[in-house]
């Protein structure tokens, strides 16, 4: 019998969940090695604030044995921090979501640590918020945000001196710890029913406390689509929306209700091509002023705005800087804070309203921890408008204040796409692109960052190189797997291996401040096309 075979018929002796039971004894019955290698050969990385992968039996998918060892190993290194941990749990609708969640909240109950259990699939800001609320020392959210069906995920934030934010290093690496002891120790953890279910004043609070942001007189006619991508928005969406005293919009009908099949969007990411075609027809035939969108758990917001006879998406840097402006203008002090892989523009806007900037490694475990934090932002469509709330990116928030700020301009007969416009004439014009290189064997990804290192390029598209600034060799970041290309002319290139995917990836920014915007316009427009040709060779 193989090592692998050993590990599976181990496992099978443990494994609570009859489906994934019989995925098992279906690879061991026809001696499939290479299906028991993906299973069982490794185990899913713990990372990015948590865990995410598809769904399936071994210890390198997504399951209940996953979630019931990796629960045991977080009420362990609880533990460590508080003589009497809390936590709270909550989920969205995905598959195995629901199970997923009474799994972890029965294990840390076991273990000593006082849990609630929100009452349904919920948003995960609902969850980012509950952490604060109640004090939790933890929360746990079962969800994969935007991936495809086939998956879920294990989010983990921490309470007390972290406020509620994601899990960071070195806390990553204790936790790992603590999950390894477990694995270590064979079998599955206790459990206990002692969990109590949280009651609607927590939604409630959370609902209130979002609704204020709207607070503006303006109350014009602005007809609007929103989509939830057939995940768990609508609910908390029209709840925020009616407290607040915001017009109702026209929800796409296909995408309304949770559904975690996604019918209609295969890849629920609000940035992949084609996801939002629903609601843009629904937005032509109503004539809307304004489509907005969540991703699946709602930490995500899309926005398209009319152009010619359709709709255009805007990208995740042009929603960053009206949500930025926005909260600027009102700001008396603080700090707006961004990625290094998004929009230098933000800066521009810092300076001219007197405030603070900071720059952090991707990912709002770090945007969110920035200090005097008033609004962070990452390109990717994630927003964090209202850090009193959350500290973390919150996709209903951040609509809640681009849908006021469009009711503000539509009553003085303006419109966000105008604002767009005074946003660039104020700062200069700032565009931005990707290029990814897509990898089968990971070994690629590092042979392409050492190559970097080791002979940077002098020039990109025939921008002359300036600086290469890598950050594993520490600084003002902490260290990771990042080089910053800076060039003579009003332009950037920042590479890093993708965290979620087996992707090297190039951020692209480049800017321009004089002339007309047409001028602008044709000179960003050149200069990314270089950029990007030249990145495409660099990386070949």
């Amino acid at each position: 019998m193989s090592d692998l075979e050993t590990a599976a018929r181990q496992w099978l002796a443990i494994d609570p969940d009859p489906a994934t039971r019989a995925e098992v004894e279906a690879l061991l019955a026809d001696h499939d090695e290479a299906g028991l290698a993906d299973r069982f050969g490794t185990r899913l990385v713990f990372g990015t604030a948590g865990l995410r992968g598809p769904l399936g039996a071994g210890p390198n998918r997504m399951n209940r044995v996953v979630v019931m060892q990796t629960s045991a190993g977080l009420a362990r290194f609880l533990a460590r921090r508080s003589g009497t941990p809390t936590a709270v749990v909550g989920h969205d609708a995905r598959h195995n979501s629901a199970r997923f969640a009474r799994d972890a909240a029965e294990v840390l109950a076991a273990a000593g640590v006082a849990v609630v259990l929100l009452p349904r699939a919920l948003p995960t800001p609902v969850l980012a918020f509950a952490v604060r609320a109640l004090g939790a020392d933890a929360g746990v959210m079962i969800t994969a945000s935007h991936n495809p069906a086939p998956d879920n995920g294990y989010k983990l934030y921490l309470g007390g001196p972290d406020e509620g934010a994601q899990l960071v290093a070195p806390d990553e690496a204790a936790v790992l710890a603590e999950i390894e002891h477990v694995v270590a120790a064979g079998g599955l953890p206790p459990t206990s029913s002692e969990v109590r279910i949280a009651g609607e004043d927590l939604l409630d609070r959370y609902v209130a406390a979002t609704a204020a942001l709207a607070a503006t007189g303006a109350r014009p006619a602005l007809p609007w689509v929103y989509t939830p991508m057939h995940g768990v928005g609508l609910e908390t969406v029209r709840r925020v929306l009616d407290a607040a005293g915001l017009p109702a919009p026209e929800v796409v009908p296909s995408q309304a209700q949770p559904d975690p099949d996604f019918p209609t969007a295969p890849f629920p990411n609000p940035e992949e091509p084609g996801t939002l075609d629903p609601a843009f027809a629904a937005a032509t035939a109503s004539k809307a002023a304004l489509v907005l969108a969540n991703d699946p758990d709602a930490d995500r917001l899309a926005v398209a705005l009319p152009e010619g006879d359709g709709y255009r998406r805007l990208t995740g840097n042009e929603v960053g800087l009206l949500l930025g402006w926005s909260v600027a203008e009102q700001a008396d002090s603080g700090t707006l804070a961004t990625s290094i892989v998004s929009t230098p523009g933000l800066r521009r806007i810092a300076d001219r309203f007197g405030l603070g900037y900071t720059e952090t490694l991707t990912g709002f475990k770090w945007i969110g921890r920035a200090r005097g934090l008033v609004f962070g932002f990452e390109e990717a469509l994630g927003y964090l408008v209202a850090p009193a709330i959350v500290h973390d990116k919150d996709g209903i928030s951040a609509l809640v204040v681009l849908l006021r700020e469009a009711l503000r301009l539509a009553d003085r007969g303006s419109d966000l796409t105008t604002r767009l416009a005074e946003i660039e004439a104020a700062i200069g014009r700032f565009d931005s692109d990707q290029v990814s290189v897509r990898v089968v064997d990971l070994a690629r990804i590092a042979a392409l960052m050492a190559r970097l290192r080791s002979d940077p390029p002098t020039a990109v598209g025939g921008l002359p190189v300036t600086a290469v600034d890598d950050l594993l060799e520490g600084g003002e970041l902490p260290r990771s797997d990042v080089l910053r290309i800076s060039f003579d002319a009003g332009a950037r290139l920042v590479v890093r291996p993708s965290g979620t995917e087996p992707k090297l990836k190039a951020y692209l920014d480049v800017w321009s401040d004089a002339g007309s915007p047409e001028e602008r316009r044709a000179e960003t427009d050149g200069r990314l096309r270089a950029l990007r040709d030249g990145v495409r060779a660099l990386l070949a």
